[in-house]
């Protein structure tokens, strides 16, 4: 086998756009095995735009057919979990969805499901992770350059929706049809970089509003604070209301500072002395000239790096690794594994919103899903 033949599950926005990237041989090593969706008009547009390419309106029979090797689910997130069993079942590459699913409970069956299956690929379209820029960050503290981290704080509201862009759909925004708003449909690279980058939390205390600027059922604003346990904290903040947006993430250590800015440009400034260092040993001489506004190098340096990325390169990236490892056993970049991580953070800050308490992660799943359930039937 030179190429994968994927199969995509759901030609909607996403998956249409990873259509295109492979028709246009952006995707060096896949193809395009099959298309699935059980909306007819689909079913038109694929014969249009890949008339070549088989078309199922169940993805069973996808699976069965023996016209793909593997799939990538761009489905509603409540569908992910299953249609990742149900391929890996059959020995089929599974590429999921952000997120992995709604809740832990499900994400575990999947991870547990797919640690009986290790010959097959099992991924999760974490494209953020192949941004330089945030592989930077990742390196920076990984290498201990800043030290210890002592808080995270991490700004993201640039995700701006309309009234208009969630009444296209009955599913969306709904308790029932997409599980949550900002946390589980926008910000879950967010969520899973945070704790890629930083660690997981060990508890969270949240404020959230459902419905707070929109008519939506779910949240639509959210700030929530992280305790890592060790006496490190971090705030984090995300809506969908602001239309002139931020995205601010910033990392606090011993040695230094990263601030990133707008995804972009990278600002790290190592402290020549480490602070516990600086704290005991400096005298209130030097203490003063810094509050006067003294020139501050010999305190820290400056470095400054900027980025671009290409729009879909990310993407195609992640599915070009996806398929690497099938053919060569290439590491991937984002094992499906990992995305339990990010749905853990989102139920937390969820389950504490809706209990009004400060809960500990993991939290209790079937406490989760109860209350989960009494939002979906409360509809």
């Amino acid at each position: 086998m030179s190429k994968v033949r994927l199969g995509i599950i759901g030609l909607g926005a996403q998956g249409g756009a990873y259509a295109g990237f492979i028709t246009e041989g952006r995707v060096k090593n896949m193809e395009i095995g099959a298309i699935c969706d059980i909306d007819p008009e689909k079913k038109k547009e694929a014969e249009e735009k890949y008339p070549n390419v088989p078309f199922y309106d169940n993805y069973i029979d996808m699976l069965d057919s023996g016209d793909v090797d593997a799939v990538v689910t761009t489905v509603p997130h409540y569908l992910h979990p299953e249609m990742g069993i149900e391929s890996l079942k059959r020995d089929i590459h599974a590429l999921v969805e952000k997120p992995a699913g709604v809740y832990t409970k499900q994400v575990k069956e999947l991870n547990e499901f797919a640690a009986t299956k290790p010959e097959v690929t099992f991924a999760i379209m974490f494209n953020q992770r192949t941004n330089e820029l945030y592989q930077k960050v990742k390196e920076i503290v990984d290498n201990g350059e800043i030290g210890n981290i002592r808080r995270t704080n991490w700004i993201i509201t640039t995700w701006w929706r309309p009234q208009g862009y969630y009444d296209q759909s009955a599913w969306r925004a709904t308790w029932e049809g997409e599980g949550g708003g900002v946390l589980v449909n926008q910000a879950p690279h967010q969520l899973d970089l945070l704790q890629w980058i930083a660690g997981m939390p060990k508890k969270v205390y949240s404020n959230v509003k459902y419905g707070y600027q929109r008519d939506i059922e779910v949240e639509d604003e959210v700030t929530t604070l992280l305790d890592y346990g060790n006496g490190a904290t971090g705030v984090f903040v995300t809506c969908t209301h602001d239309v002139i947006g931020t995205d601010r993430f910033e990392i606090l250590g011993d040695n230094g500072k990263i601030v990133v800015d707008d995804s972009k440009k990278v600002t790290v400034k190592r402290l020549k002395t480490p602070e516990p260092e600086m704290n005991k040993t400096m005298s209130m001489m030097e203490v003063a000239k810094i509050f006067m506004g003294g020139s501050t190098d010999d305190i820290y340096e400056t470095e400054v790096l900027e980025f671009e990325s290409v729009w879909g390169g990310q993407h195609v990236a992640v599915l070009e690794n996806f398929a690497a490892n099938v053919l060569d056993g290439e590491p991937l970049i984002a094992p499906g594994s990992d995305g339990i991580n990010g749905v853990a953070l989102a139920n937390a800050i969820h389950l504490s919103s809706w209990l009004g308490k400060e809960v500990e992660l993991p939290v209790d799943e079937e406490v989760y899903l109860q209350e989960l359930n009494k939002r979906i039937e409360e509809k």
